[in-house]
């Protein structure tokens, strides 16, 4: 797939490569080496990301990789000011910002390359038609690489049809094991044990629960049940900068043993320390999204399980009806 992308983007043709891997096959180091070769060029390259917590895990990616290269990395996201945003996108306009992450704010109308050369659209399944269109208007002369574990059908097709170019990851990183997955009824006695035994062997837990009105009654109940000696918090999407970050950094680091969270882990998080998901209501979520869900552990040599928990009450009540 590196050779294939890298070839493309010697050609006098711009790229449109769609490159599709399962969940945490690596996608991701590809992009780093295809971008690599575009900033080392001289030119500029884009990362265009849906979520805030993606944006900001690859820029500490992208920091540890370019670490020994005279290479300016910036992040957009809703965490800068405006102030910031009117600086980084001055800096962009002049060429003194060789890599610029971000989510939907890279599709506003300020943004102003002075020589971009590698659009790169993570999880491109989470951005609209119009989105795209936008962005294809704005970039038509620009190589652009897609990456996606679960592309849409309008993707795929035009993958498949030949439209667009298309690379496959098949193969999983070494040493991967399959996630274990189990679909039951919801019951703490289960969801306890579980975690309970994931804690017994040093690893951590993603605990999901999608409401943000009720999820610190969630976290609370899960610290009586496991005791406090047991480390929990809360992640949301309605929460400020400072707060998330300090929890995913925590989480990274390993001082948060339970993360109770919505969907904003969804996409793109990797932690391999992470090896049990137990996700409530699953059955209101997509496959896709599960899919996704699902990736978020066994990122490393370890066993892992997901626990996709449905309420029992709520099955036996429709059907009477």
């Amino acid at each position: 797939c590196v050779q294939e992308i890298k070839l493309d983007m010697e050609r006098p043709t711009p790229m449109d490569r769609l490159l599709c891997g399962d969940v945490g096959y690596g996608k991701t180091e590809v992009a780093m080496r295809a971008i690599m070769k575009c900033v080392l060029d001289g030119k500029q390259a884009a990362i265009l990301v849906p979520t805030t917590v993606l944006a900001q895990q690859h820029y500490m990616t992208a920091q540890n990789r370019f670490r020994a290269f005279p290479v300016t990395i910036e992040v957009l996201s809703r965490f800068r000011s405006p102030k910031q945003v009117k600086e980084v996108l001055q800096r962009v306009k002049e060429g003194r910002v060789d890599l610029l992450i971000g989510t939907h704010k890279l599709l506003s109308k300020d943004l102003a390359f002075k020589d971009l050369g590698l659009l790169v659209i993570d999880e491109e399944q989470r951005f609209g038609v119009g989105h795209k269109e936008k962005l294809r208007e704005r970039t038509a002369q620009v190589d652009t690489l897609t990456l996606s574990a679960t592309p849409i059908p309008r993707t795929l097709n035009m993958a498949l049809s030949g439209i667009r170019d298309m690379s496959t990851i098949e193969e999983p990183p070494h040493d991967r094991r399959p996630v274990q997955t189990y679909v039951l009824e919801h019951d703490w006695a289960v969801v306890g044990e579980a975690i309970r035994r994931e804690l017994s062997r040093g690893g951590q837990v993603y605990y999901l629960h999608n409401r943000v009105d009720s999820i610190e009654g969630t976290a609370k109940r899960l610290q009586e049940m496991l005791g406090e000696d047991v480390s929990i918090a809360v992640a949301h999407g309605k929460m400020g900068e400072s707060a998330l970050s300090r929890v995913m950094q925590e989480m990274n680091d390993g001082e948060v043993q339970v993360l109770v969270c919505t969907t904003i882990i969804e996409t793109g998080i990797d932690i391999p320390n992470v090896n049990t998901l137990i996700i409530e209501d699953a059955d209101r979520m997509g496959l896709s999204q599960l899919h996704q869900l699902r990736g978020r552990i066994g990122r490393s040599s370890r066993r892992a399980s997901a626990y996709l928990t449905y309420d029992g009450e709520l099955r036996v009540e429709v059907s009477q009806r």
